[in-house]
């Protein structure tokens, strides 16, 4: 999702954001670790640093780590969806208006939020694209925000009016959230929310979260057989600075969710452990590393890394090689 923010820069010891805008009299926000429980340091070592993995861009959003040794990243302002690399090299996959949320499918194929043509679409790694579905019922999506796997290998994305084409009308009447299978059918599954934006499955397959931007909050359903029920506030995240947004879970059953100031992290019983406070906002986050245990985060017009000491759950991805 694409948020209003000035440009940054950071200084390359202590990763200091300074907002340019004269008209913007924001403090300068630091990297900072801060916890609010003691089990947030079983998670991420108190010495653990932030890196700037390359910048530049113009709006950073969907990263999925590939097993090749590269993140796949969407610039909402470039037009482009990147290839990445650990030393900041960018190569061009495809450019396509206003990519945002980014997975694999069970085959291992790139998965997009295409944004202006409403529809989630699948890339080929040579940058071709096809449109998955763009419509319910016969009606155009708003526009497809985040998107993840579900352990029935069906695609579960998001649907808010946040990036609607201006001019365009929106046809459907609520924001959703479905389920589009193999065959291409898609079932809605929640349309009762605001804005839903972020969403990932618990590492047991049982819950489903998704995130709420204009309630602030996390929602939480249950999880069988391709249906959702038993909808409750999992948790809120309403301060200043940020809004929920992209959201990840380790192996362990923690979120690590957008929020005001950077990334919030939860424990599974709904409690705010702590946030690791970023310099620029960022919008989504991503598990990547031949372990698993970098931390990937996409924030205005850079991407950030961190190493963590927990495990993130893998995106369904069976081999490197899957076109």
């Amino acid at each position: 999702m694409r948020m209003k923010t000035s440009a940054v820069v950071g200084s390359a010891l202590v990763l200091v954001a300074t907002l340019n805008s004269p008209a913007d009299e924001k403090p300068a926000r630091h990297f900072k670790l801060k916890a609010l429980a003691p089990e947030f340091w079983k998670l991420i070592d108190r010495n653990a640093a932030l890196s700037r993995m390359a910048t530049g861009f113009g709006f950073t959003e969907g990263p999925v780590w590939d097993a090749a040794g590269f993140l796949y990243v969407s610039d909402e302002e470039q037009n482009k969806i990147y290839r990445v690399y650990p030393d900041g090299r960018k190569e061009t996959l495809v450019e396509l208006g206003d990519p945002d949320g980014n997975t694999f499918d069970a085959q291992g194929r790139l998965l997009d939020c295409a944004s202006v043509l409403r529809a989630i679409i699948r890339v080929s790694r040579d940058g071709k694209y096809e449109v998955l579905a763009d419509r319910y019922e016969g009606k155009r999506f708003n526009s497809p925000n985040d998107v993840v796997i579900g352990p029935d290998r069906a695609i579960y994305f998001t649907d808010p009016t946040l990036d609607l084409v201006k001019g365009e009308k929106q046809e459907i009447p609520f924001q959703g959230v479905y389920r589009l299978d193999e065959k291409g059918n898609v079932r809605l599954l929640a349309s009762d929310m605001s804005q839903p934006n972020g969403l990932a499955f618990s590492p047991d397959s049982k819950r489903l979260y998704v995130d709420d931007s204009e309630q602030k909050n996390i929602r939480v359903f249950d999880f069988a057989g391709g249906s959702v029920s038993n909808e409750r506030v999992f948790g809120d995240e309403n301060e200043s600075g940020g809004v929920p947004d992209g959201m990840r879970v380790d192996t362990a059953g923690n979120l690590f969710v957008v929020g005001p100031k950077g990334i919030w992290v939860w424990d599974a019983r709904g409690h705010h452990l702590g946030t690791i406070v970023v310099p620029e906002q960022p919008a989504n986050l991503a598990w990547g590393g031949n372990d698993r245990r970098t931390l990937y985060i996409t924030a205005e017009k850079s991407v950030y890394t961190i190493r963590c000491k927990t495990m993130g759950v893998a995106v369904a991805r069976l081999q490197s090689g899957a076109n």
